[in-house]
């Protein structure tokens, strides 16, 4: 298998509060929720980084498209790493989270192996991680 990931599909309760977190408070590009025709096609794709998409799908439609069963959300199966260039774009990054509806989880903060990193919550309880790490730089 060639790495090629190049969608990250997170499911939520409610599409239009999600698209709203994402596009108005943390300012990711979409062009809109699209599929709405479609009984379970309704998806909103944001812009992440050398042509990457999150997508923001309902939980519903995960549970019809694969036939598991529906069981509750759990903030503990995965993290979404943001990483960014300096210990100051993580405080604004958290602030920016919490001010659009994030629930702060971990406050920023220097880590044992010399990063700086905090972690909020979207809406549906989707755990990112706000990182500067000087050993793993983002591209610009």
């Amino acid at each position: 298998m060639k790495p090629r990931i190049s969608v990250l599909t997170i499911c939520v309760a409610d599409l239009d509060r999600a698209y709203r977190f994402y596009l108005e408070g943390m300012g990711l590009a979409s062009e809109g929720i699209i599929g709405q025709e479609f009984e379970y096609g309704a998806v909103a794709f944001f812009d992440l980084q050398s042509g990457v998409k999150l997508a923001v799908w309902p939980r519903k439609s995960l549970v019809h498209d694969t036939g598991l069963e529906e069981r509750a959300p759990s903030s503990m199966e995965f993290t979404i790493g943001h990483n960014v260039t300096t210990k100051t774009e993580v405080d604004a990054v958290l602030q920016q989270a919490e001010a659009a509806g994030a629930r702060i989880i971990k406050p920023a903060h220097d880590t044992f192996w010399g990063g700086y990193a905090g972690y909020f919550s979207d809406p549906d309880g989707h755990l990112w991680e706000v990182v500067y790490n000087p050993g793993f730089m983002p591209e610009e």
